[in-house]
């Protein structure tokens, strides 16, 4: 694997996780092989190699959590665990050969549009890269949100974020705090719980869970699927087809009032106390808030060695939390399941579009991008699971492989017309973003009654696209030119007239 930074490329592509990954994929099935993909970290992965927490894995079917460019018929459960999808990952470095395309180690410390010479010029951790594309596929789940917690920075214990784990500290007889009810915390919980000496989980809000229903795949059937291709395909689209359908709940939040009872009968049945049933149950719209699925989370909060705190955190002293009810909460461990920093992508700060402005100083708090993917004033950016590209119900992927596609015609078009630079219209953007808001508006998201990260710095939906990934494709797969502004390349560069 080579350590040598071009110094100038076609595309460049920042983050190694399954966004840049599936770039690197579908450029070089699409014949171009002129990009690099810099990471600053040791390995691909993204999320799926920053997550070891116990218990870590995906809360959607291992058939729809992949490319499906990229099958992988060997998936050992229904919902594939952290290092499964992380090897498989590494799978599609080996199948694709996308090795001589890497770099590790390579954090791109700033990014800025060239005007004149109509390309990118990155700052990396080993030197300057200029690029005529920039695909930006950093996520939204990759810096770790910790809230500010009077006294934390004096705690003498062990702290871990669930994406910062710590795989060699023994949590075998500790008493941990957890902080956070969300995907992660619902995952670590259980996981943890048998060998701890005492847990205490720190709720602010309770979640509304459902059963999973993860099992073992067979060994007939992983047969199957490599035998039978179209079996995979068929079952993969029957999934893709019923979990969609899970969309029209979120846009109509009555319905999901009426499948609250689902979630209520299954806490009934799991939760027998009435007392910390009745601290575990939301009073918000399910769906307001990401819906967890779990087998196993409510059963561990009925065990002896378990406490639900419901009250707030008042203070974090050196061997304890202190709620505001002022009872005090002895721990040596605190974990935090808090999430990402998800409508505050850090790399905006860091890249300038063609008026010298970062990408954080156009956005004022408020991510907003056409299709999810591209900026007026930033030429040949690309944001993969950029703005409102999040869901509820469904595979991300679905989404990213719209965009994709995306990012391909606009290569296309660049090099049909011997163009340099497209980006959208700002009226189209303006007119995009309008109805995407009005839609929102009447979604579950935003009127369920909860506070989610779900919501910018502004109050707006910034994360979530109100609609099924089937409509997401059909408006976004196609490159429109007509809603592009394109920019010609500068008359240096231009092939001179015989």
């Amino acid at each position: 694997m080579s350590s040598r930074l071009p110094r100038h490329v076609r595309v460049a592509i920042v983050g190694a996780g399954f966004a840049g990954l599936g770039m690197a994929i579908r450029l070089k099935q699409d014949g171009i092989d002129d990009f690099v993909v810099l990471e600053r970290a040791d390995d691909v992965g993204g999320v799926w190699r920053d997550n070891v927490y116990p218990g870590c894995a995906c809360d959607v079917q291992s058939l729809l959590y992949s490319f499906s460019f990229a099958p992988n018929p060997g998936w050992s459960r229904a919902y594939s665990p952290a290092w499964e999808i992380q090897a498989y990952l590494r799978d599609c470095v080996r199948r694709f050969q996308l090795e001589p395309f890497l770099r590790f180690g390579h954090a791109v410390l700033s990014a800025t549009w060239d005007l004149p010479a109509r390309r990118w010029v990155l700052e990396t951790s080993h030197g300057i890269l200029t690029a005529d594309v920039l695909v930006a596929a950093v996520g939204a789940l990759s810096e770790p949100a910790i809230p500010h917690l009077p006294g934390l920075e004096r705690f003498r214990g062990k702290v871990m974020h669930s994406a910062r784990w710590d795989p060699g500290y023994a949590l075998a007889g500790r008493n941990v705090g957890v902080v956070g009810t969300g995907a992660s915390a619902v995952q670590i919980v259980p996981a943890i719980q048998p060998e701890v000496g005492r847990l205490v989980l720190f709720q602010r809000t309770p979640a509304w869970v459902l059963p999973r229903g993860d099992k073992p795949i067979s060994r007939p059937r992983q047969a199957l699927y490599r035998r039978v291709p179209g079996a995979r395909w068929l079952l993969r689209e029957v999934l893709r087809i019923l979990r969609d359908s899970l969309s029209v709940g979120f846009q109509h939040p009555w319905i999901l009032r009426l499948a609250q009872r689902w979630a209520l009968r299954h806490m009934l049945r799991v939760v027998k106390d009435p007392s910390l049933r009745a601290r575990l149950t939301p009073r918000y719209t399910m769906g307001c808030k990401r819906i967890l699925v779990s087998d196993d989370y409510l059963p561990a909060l009925t065990r002896p060695n378990v406490e639900v705190v419901t009250q707030p955190i008042r203070e974090v002293r050196e061997d304890a939390v202190v709620t505001d009810d002022g009872a005090v909460h002895p721990v040596d461990t605190l974990i935090f399941g808090t999430g990402f920093q998800a409508t505050d992508m850090p790399m905006a700060h860091h890249i300038r579009g063609r008026d010298g402005r970062t990408l954080a100083q156009v956005w004022a708090g408020s991510p907003r991008a056409f299709l999810g993917l591209t900026v007026s004033g930033f030429p040949n950016l690309f944001l993969l699971q950029g703005p409102n590209t999040g869901l509820g119900h469904t595979s991300v992927l679905l989404m990213m492989e719209a965009q994709l596609e995306h990012v391909l015609g606009a290569l296309r078009y660049l090099d049909a017309r011997g163009a340099a630079a497209v980006e959208p219209e700002k009226d189209v953007q303006d007119a995009f973003i309008q109805e995407l808001d009005a839609r929102l508006s009447r979604t579950v998201w935003n009127q369920g009654g909860c506070r989610s990260w779900y919501m910018d710095a502004t109050g707006r939906n910034a994360a979530l696209w109100p609609g099924t990934t089937s409509a997401f494709r059909h408006r976004v797969e196609h490159f429109e030119p007509s809603e592009y502004v394109t920019l010609p390349r500068p008359s240096s560069q231009r092939p001179a007239r015989s």
